[in-house]
């Protein structure tokens, strides 16, 4: 879950450049970071903890002064506490060679063993090991592989056929301008900016959509050998034990990348969340308006087949991670009213739970479309006959590459670890494919009139706009915020419902516990009476979702309410209880009833987070939750 740049270019880089580069892939992890250059005659490298945006501004300009090449990266810690040992790049003991690396070494022991028994029976010095992870184990098997006359390009060949686990790995050589790069299962991707004349390696394209439009996305087992004005890809044969030349062709990416900055919001969280009309819109308007548009009309006609492809399958099976299973569980539940048989897994757990067969088909739910457990889910399942689509936000990414159909939810680039926007859009994407599908059904007339009403997704977007919008007085943001600030010393809250409203209970439970660090549980209203009702006490904050499609919640609301707990209600109907009433949905739409309660869950978990200190007494860091990453890469 860390972030890897290299670049490496004929003129000198500027220490801005390396920085925002850095910057755009920090979402992958801001524990720490680190910078090298391959220049002999400035200090080779340099580490920080903490965020970029807290660095030594003297100290990076400094490694980053008169040099061409550098690598970089940002940190997300699982091997090691963070500290500056475990901070990539990592060094060989003759400080000659530099990594970085995406990924876990399964059998990084095991190399580490290896190397030293080795270098004991040569009567040599064992290596100098300064850190506590698994990434170190990489920079002294090059060490002692080129000591011993290889070439990279063999050292790489015995790593592929020695390593086990999932990795994308860069290597720079002091004196060399050339970036060595090789990945298997974790992302890699290259930038070509012929401009500049610089190419420039990365975890994904976001560390360079602004400079470049064109890319090469790195395969399974593939290597590179990458210079300011040129490159060369390799293919991996485990048969052979041997790296092929391969050709590759550049992609012409097109990335929504938005302003990265806060836009005078207090948080980037915040900022998302006031642009999910604007998202939905376009969603919307690429699912179906015929404007002529030849991407949209791309994203149609794939909506159109996908609908098609779900009706032919047996069974529909969403596989995903965090806030886009909750997208998932919504979508099995949407399908099975228009009579598809569909189940939702967690993408972790998927091959424990699940029937795979070539009546199945497959659909992946993901943000980064890099999410390794959904990846591992995915691995291999075509081989059985399984069809694959997916619903992702980046272009390009691996799950879009390993789908058969993959629809873009078009949520643009997202800042804030929790996901805002980017759930909002995978609901409408995934309704908007229960509508389609009953475009293919042959269904009785008034049958689908109602069915079609259910699933209405008119004036959305207007009514997440009345919930969102910057007015001096926003009537619901307002009652948001003062339920925020009664809530805000809470150690556990509950949120309950029934139906569909029990995957919005478990998103909103999530987001509280992520930015708000408050214990919080969703639940199944009708499953409080079997154990959880004895956590119950005077005082308890319960959170309703009391839709008037499905009253029946309100019998479990009486069951805790009598055990003294404190309701607030969200509905879009008064209640008897404390209301955060939601505006003008048309009676029995379910769609837009989970829509709209996301959207102000969202704002509250913020506006309680935003009220709430940490054991030091600062505020939260809403933005970059701690032990969290935006992206998770590793199992």
């Amino acid at each position: 879950m860390c972030g890897i740049v290299g670049i490496t270019r004929k003129e000198e880089i500027s220490a801005d450049v390396v920085l925002k580069l850095l910057k755009r892939m920090e979402y992958r992890g801001y524990d720490s970071f680190g910078i090298a250059n391959n220049n002999s005659d400035s200090k080779n490298c340099h580490k920080y903890i903490g965020e970029i945006a807290n660095a030594d501004v003297e100290g990076v300009h400094t490694v980053v002064s008169n040099s061409k090449t550098f690598i970089a990266h940002t940190r997300w810690a699982t091997h090691g506490g963070v500290t500056e040992q475990n901070a990539h790049p990592h060094i060989d003991c003759n400080n000659e060679l530099f990594i970085v690396h995406n990924g876990i070494i399964d059998n990084y022991l095991e190399l580490k063993n290896e190397l030293q028994e080795k270098r004991r029976l040569l009567g040599k010095v064992e290596h100098d090991f300064k850190s506590q992870t698994d990434s170190e184990v990489i920079a002294h098997f090059f060490e002692d592989n080129l000591a011993e006359g290889r070439e990279v390009k063999d050292t790489v060949e015995t790593f592929f056929r020695k390593a086990k686990g999932e990795f994308a790995i860069v290597v720079m050589r002091k004196n060399d301008a050339t970036i060595y790069a090789f990945k298997r299962g974790s992302p890699l991707v290259l930038g070509i900016n012929n401009e500049h004349n610089e190419h420039i390696v990365a975890s994904d394209i976001q560390a360079f959509s602004d400079r470049t439009s064109r890319a090469i996305f790195f395969n399974e087992n593939e290597y590179a050998e990458i210079q300011s004005n040129n490159y060369k890809f390799f293919r991996y044969d485990e048969a052979e034990n041997l790296l092929k030349e391969c050709s590759k062709t550049p992609n012409f990416v097109t990335w929504r990348s938005d302003d990265i900055t806060q836009s005078g919001y207090a948080h980037h969280m915040l900022k998302e969340i006031k642009d999910e009309p604007n998202v939905a819109r376009m969603l919307l308007t690429a699912l179906n308006a015929n404007d002529g548009n030849a991407t949209f009309h791309e994203q149609r006609s794939d909506l159109a087949e996908l609908a098609k492809l779900v009706v032919e399958s047996k069974r529909v099976v969403f596989v995903a991670s965090g806030s886009s299973y909750h997208a998932g569980l919504l979508g099995a539940y949407f399908l099975g009213k228009v009579g598809i048989e569909a189940h939702a897994i967690i993408a972790s757990e998927f091959r424990n739970f699940t029937l795979l067969d070539g009546e199945t088909l497959v659909i992946a739910v993901t943000q980064s479309g890099e999410t390794m457990d959904v990846i591992s889910a995915l691995r291999g399942i075509k081989q059985e006959g399984v069809k694959i689509a997916s619903f992702v936000n980046v272009p390009y990414s691996t799950v879009k590459r390993m789908s058969q159909i993959s629809i873009n939810i078009y949520a643009g680039q997202e800042i804030s670890v929790a996901a805002t926007k980017t759930f909002i859009n995978q609901i409408i994407a995934i309704i908007s494919l229960a509508g389609k599908i009953l475009d293919v059904q042959k269904k009785d007339p008034e049958i689908k009139k109602k069915l079609e009403q259910k699933l209405s997704l008119d004036d959305i977007a207007q009514l997440i706009d009345e919930i969102t919008t910057d007015l001096p007085v926003n009537r619901i943001e307002e009652q948001v915020k003062k339920v925020a600030k009664k809530l805000k010393d809470s150690e556990d809250i509950y949120i309950i419902g029934r139906g569909f409203c029990y995957p919005v209970a478990l998103e909103m439970s999530l987001k509280l516990k992520e930015v708000a660090y408050i214990h919080a549980e969703g639940m199944m209203a009708g499953e409080l009476k079997h154990g959880t009702l004895a956590l119950i006490e005077d005082g308890t904050p319960v959170i309703a979702l009391i839709p008037s499609s499905n009253l029946e919640v309100l019998s479990n609301v009486k069951e805790v309410q009598a055990r003294g707990a404190r309701i607030i209600a969200l509905s879009d109907i008064e209640t008897e209880y404390e209301t955060i009433c939601i505006p003008r949905i048309p009676l029995g739409n379910e769609v837009q009833f989970a829509i709209l309660t996301s959207v102000i869950g969202q704002l509250l978990t913020y506006y309680i987070a935003a009220e709430r200190k940490d054991s030091k007494g600062k505020d939260l860091s809403i933005d970059k939750p701690r032990n969290l990453a935006k992206s998770v890469t590793v199992k």
